[in-house]
């Protein structure tokens, strides 16, 4: 019995004919079918399946073709005007058939994604306990850590391969969220199927909830997370610990990514698991990959290396300090010598610029700026360390809109002809610039990208394409990539080799641009897993035999072979 012929859950078998086409065997039959997101395909099933599996009277008479109930989804779609009404739509859907979600999701990626992601996603995140219909994935919680093991087996996956799990404590730029951050991790591994290629039996949302800070939500009789402060210290590691002693148990082959965890937890889960289970932290190393491939491409459109540029970065949390380090990693593989890096990464939290005499958080250290490097500047507020750092480069990850001002604008574009100016804060609200302010301010000369959508803007009789520098162009296919390798670890390489092979694939395909287009994500996610792949192989962290021996190639066909797309597959009784 292949991998393939193996149970994927307690309800259907998935084998392979002498055709070499897949088919379902289920282990239920009738009414229940149309209950399993997995199995149901609604009007989709035809008249022999509905005849032997117990269907007939149960569905409208009709039998539709997959593209037919996509055009027709589509239509009932387009009629809601309001984003959260769309959202709720896309889980209602993706809650009562999988396939039919993620076939409409793909055809319309580009529209879609600000609803199933950010922005929309953090209005839902607030409003999760309203809008909770159906149960999805898994959550811990204080009164059932206890029973990990348990509640781990009650999960009807069987071979889960990616996991994204939260506490909630740190949620894009909303904060603590308590239950309601489940809703980041449904909608993480909806793009890792849609764009990674990961199949959605695959995949498993996690909640961990111990507690929130919150005392509007623990009052809040309608709230359904646990209602207490938050765990810390070494009740709160114990827990985790406990978590991922399960789920090592549960599922041996799985890759978990960490997602919004406040900036100290955050640090401290990723260097505690990081070589016990092979995971990765998204807000760290998601976000310091896609910004350092938007900000190699946005060097070659000015024609400059990024080991000519002088970089200040504002915001200190778990984003920003992955983007410092990225952007040290790049500028040391661009030659820049490692006593130099100080000179050329400024990193500011609230209080200002980080240097070596301040008190701060230990995470922050590696950051910070000698302070005998801010001899003769006029103060350390971000303005002042534009002029006295001679900055080219400012990247907002702070979460508080409006900080890129006109003064800031033309301070930069004072130091070259064309600074790269990135408000990546989401969601939208919290962007440190609007584009068309950030372009009218510099004459037209800025190069713009920024973390939630934006359309073009129009400046000077030129289009200026605004690239979303959206982590769903790394975090899929750095997945994917360590799944198809069967990786011990996700290394820092690793992640490093998505970004340039992200940068890569933009420059190839959209010269002009910082990003690729949206649409184009499920075509970037297979280059940036090839890449992750091969650096996997280098550095002697996959298991995977059969592609050891793989060429270019071949290795390319492998991974878009294994590229799960959404597609009814036909049911057969054994």
């Amino acid at each position: 019995m292949s991998r393939r012929d193996l149970p994927l859950t307690d309800h259907y078998d998935v084998k392979r004919g002498e055709d070499g086409h897949r088919y379902i065997v289920p282990l239920i039959r009738g009414f229940n079918l149309t209950r399993i997101p997995l199995l149901n395909k609604g009007t989709a099933f035809t008249a022999e399946e509905r005849e032997v599996l117990g269907l007939d009277g149960l569905l409208a008479p009709q039998v539709d073709s997959l593209e037919v109930l996509v055009e027709r989804l589509y239509t009932e779609y387009s009629r809601l005007d309001e984003p959260m009404r769309r959202h709720t739509f896309l889980r209602n859907l993706q809650d009562r058939n999988e396939v039919q979600f993620y076939a409409l999701l793909s055809e319309h990626i580009e529209e879609m994604l600000p609803i199933v992601y950010t922005p929309t996603v953090g209005e839902a995140v607030k409003r999760f306990s309203q809008i909770y219909r159906y149960a999805r994935g898994l959550t811990l919680s204080t009164q059932t850590i206890s029973r990990a093991r348990q509640a781990l087996a009650n999960v009807p996956l069987n071979d889960v391969r990616i996991i994204v799990a939260t506490d909630s404590s740190a949620i894009l730029g909303i904060g603590d969220q308590g239950f309601g951050g489940m809703a980041i991790s449904i909608g993480k591994l909806s793009l890792y199927t849609v764009a990674g290629g990961v199949g959605p039996d695959k995949t498993l949302p996690v909640e961990l909830d111990v507690g929130t800070g919150r005392a509007d939500l623990r009052d809040d009789p309608h709230y359904l997370g646990v209602k207490h402060e938050r765990l810390s210290g070494e009740e709160y590691l114990k827990f985790m610990d406990t978590f991922v002693e399960a789920t090592l148990g549960r599922y041996p082959k799985a890759i978990i990514q960490w997602e919004d965890f406040s900036k100290d937890a955050a640090f401290t889960i990723l260097h505690r698991y990081r070589r016990v289970v092979p995971s990765f932290n998204d807000d760290i190393q998601g976000t310091g990959a896609v910004v350092l491939a938007g900000v190699l491409n946005a060097c070659r459109i000015k024609g400059e290396r990024l080991a000519d540029q002088v970089i200040v970065i504002h915001g200190a949390g778990a984003g920003g300090a992955g983007v410092a380090a990225a952007m040290r990693e790049g500028l040391r593989r661009e030659g820049v010598p490692d006593d130099e890096l100080p000179r050329r990464v400024f990193v500011l939290d609230s209080r200002g610029l980080l240097t070596d005499d301040r008190e701060m958080e230990d995470y922050k250290r590696p950051l910070a700026t000698p302070r005998a490097l801010t001899t003769g500047w006029a103060g350390p507020d971000l303005l002042n360390v534009i002029q006295g750092a001679k900055a080219t480069v400012l990247l907002g990850l702070s979460g508080v809109p409006g900080t890129f001002d006109e003064a800031v604008v033309r301070a930069a574009l004072a130091n070259t002809e064309r600074p790269l100016v990135f408000p990546l804060s989401n969601p939208t609200a919290h962007t440190e610039a609007l584009p068309d302010d950030l372009l009218r301010w510099s004459g037209g000369a800025a190069l713009v990208a920024t973390g939630s959508p934006f359309a073009d803007v129009e400046y000077g009789g030129q289009t200026h394409a605004i690239g979303q520098g959206n982590n769903a162009f790394i975090f899929p296919g750095l997945g994917f990539g360590a799944i198809l390798a069967r990786v011990r670890e996700v290394t820092d390489d690793m992640v490093t080799a998505a970004a340039y092979a992200l940068a890569a694939y933009t420059e190839r395909h959209h010269p002009g641009r910082i990003y690729p287009p949206v649409s184009e994500l499920s075509a970037a996610s297979i280059e940036v897993a090839v890449a992750v792949i091969w650096q996997a192989l280098q550095g002697g962290v996959a298991t995977e035999f059969e592609i050891r021996r793989m060429g270019d190639q071949e290795l390319r066909a492998f991974v878009e072979r294994k590229f799960w797309v959404p597609k009814h597959l036909p049911f057969r009784l054994e």
